[in-house]
C-alpha cells in the first residue's frame, strides 16, 4: 500500500546501502488504499490449533486483481510434523478496509485444501465478525467467541461428486441391478464332497512332459482351453474378477469339464492387476486355483523374455519365475513374443523345458 517492496528493500540495506541509496525519505511515503494478510497454515481451530500432518489431496488456490499468494506447498505435497505448518499467506489489497476485507473472504472461498485441515473455515468465520472488523479486537476475542473455531467447515462437496461419478461408473455403468440374481446363484447342483474326476493334470504327471506332448498330437480330438478364468475378462473386464469370484467357480469347472485340455488363469495382465489394482497377491491366487482345480493342467501366458512384466528382463529372472510358477501350480507354459521372434521366445521355452515337469 505504499510501493515499496519491504523484502527488497530490507535485503539492500542489509547488504549496505542506505534509505536514501533507495530512494526512500518518510516525508515522500503515502498509503494508498489497505491491505489484509490472512495465514492459511494446516492447523485444526477445532482441536485448539494443533497442527495436521498428512499428504494434500487437493490444491486449489484464488487469484485476480488485488491478491497475492506467498507459498511453495503443491498438490501431493507430504506436510510432516517436523516444519512449520504454515502452507501459503495470502495478501488482499483494496482501495478501502472494506475492500481488502471483501476480497479476503471472496479469495478465501476460492481455496480448495484437502488431505489436510486448515484453518480456513476460523478465518472466514473471523471476517464475518462486526467488531473484527471494527478492530474491537482484544486477548479474549476467540475465547468470548468460541463458535469461531467450528465454523464453515467444508462440505467437500467437489470430492463427494468425484466419488459419486468414480463409484456409478465402474460399479454402475447401465444403472441399477436389474434383479438380485447373483452369479454364484446360477451355479450348476455339484456335489464338492466328491473328488473330481482325472484330467489332463494327471495324465501330464503320468506320462511327464514329453510324452504329454506326443499323446495331445496323436490325439484326433480336438483339445479345448477355458480362457475365462484370464483371457475373458481381461478382454472385457480390464483383468478386474478378483481370485475369491474365481475360486467360487473352479471347482465346479473341475467337476463338470474334466475333458478340457488346460484352463488358463494366469500371466497375461492378471499377475500386474493382481498387484497394482486389487491388492491380492498373484501367487496366492496360482496356488489356491490349483487346489481348487487338481484335475485339470493349468496354463499361463508368459510374455517371453518380459515374463509378465513390459520389459525384457535377464535370462535368470525368466528362469527363477519359471521355475517358480512350475512349483506353484502351472503345467502349461503359452509363451509368445509380439513379433512371433522365436530367439525372443527361446530362453522361457528352455527355462520351462529345464523343468521336467512342465510343458512350453
Amino acid at each position: 500500500i505504499t510501493d515499496v517492496d519491504l523484502v527488497q528493500s530490507q535485503l539492500r540495506i542489509a547488504s549496505g546501502e542506505s534509505l536514501e541509496d533507495l530512494g526512500l525519505r518518510q516525508e515522500d511515503m503515502r498509503i494508498r488504499g489497505a491491505a489484509m494478510q490472512c495465514r492459511i497454515t494446516t492447523e485444526d481451530p477445532a482441536n485448539g490449533f494443533r497442527p495436521d500432518t498428512g499428504r494434500i489431496t487437493a490444491y486449489r488456490t484464488p487469484g485476480g486483481a488485488g491478491i497475492r499468494l506467498d507459498g511453495g506447498t503443491t498438490l501431493g505435497a507430504e506436510v510432516s510434523a517436523y516444519f512449520d505448518s504454515m502452507l501459503v499467506k495470502l495478501t488482499c489489497r483494496g482501495r478501502t478496509f472494506e475492500d481488502a476485507v471483501a476480497r479476503s473472504r471472496r479469495a478465501l472461498a476460492e481455496f480448495r485444501i484437502r488431505g489436510v485441515s486448515t484453518n480456513i473455515g476460523f478465518l472466514q468465520g473471523l471476517l464475518q465478525e462486526p467488531d473484527f472488523r471494527a478492530g474491537n479486537v482484544t486477548t479474549s476475542f476467540i475465547e468470548e467467541r468460541p463458535e469461531l473455531l467450528a465454523a464453515r467447515s467444508s462440505a467437500d462437496r467437489g470430492t463427494k461428486i468425484l466419488r459419486y461419478l468414480a463409484d456409478v461408473t465402474v460399479n454402475k455403468p447401465h444403472g441399477e441391478r436389474p434383479s438380485t440374481v447373483y452369479p454364484q446363484d446360477k451355479l450348476p447342483n455339484v456335489d464338492l464332497s466328491v473328488a473330481p474326476p482325472d484330467g489332463s493334470r494327471q495324465r501330464l504327471l503320468e506320462l511327464g512332459p514329453e510324452g504329454f506332448a506326443r499323446d495331445l498330437r496323436d490325439r484326433k480330438a480336438l483339445g479345448v482351453t477355458d480362457t475365462t478364468f484370464r483371457d475373458a475378462h481381461q478382454s472385457l473386464l480390464a483383468t478386474r474378477v478378483r481370485t475369491s469370484g474365481l475360486l467360487m467357480v473352479a471347482p465346479y469347472v473341475a467337476r463338470t469339464t474334466p475333458e478340457l485340455l488346460s484352463v488358463e488363469c494366469w500371466g497375461g495382465a492378471t499377475y500386474d492387476v493382481a498387484l497394482r489394482f486389487l491388492h491380492e497377491d498373484p501367487w496366492e491366487r496360482l496356488a489356491a486355483l490349483r487346489e481348487a482345480v487338481p484335475n485339470i493342467a493349468l496354463q499361463m501366458l508368459l510374455r517371453g523374455r518380459n515374463t509378465v512384466g513390459y520389459t525384457p528382463y535377464p535370462e535368470r529372472v525368466t528362469s527363477a519365475f519359471v521355475e517358480e510358477a512350475a512349483a506353484t501350480g502351472v503345467d502349461i507354459f503359452r509363451i509368445f513374443d509380439a513379433l512371433n521372434n522365436v530367439d525372443q521366445m527361446r530362453p522361457a521355452i528352455d527355462a520351462v523345458r529345464a523343468t521336467g515337469t512342465t510343458i512350453a
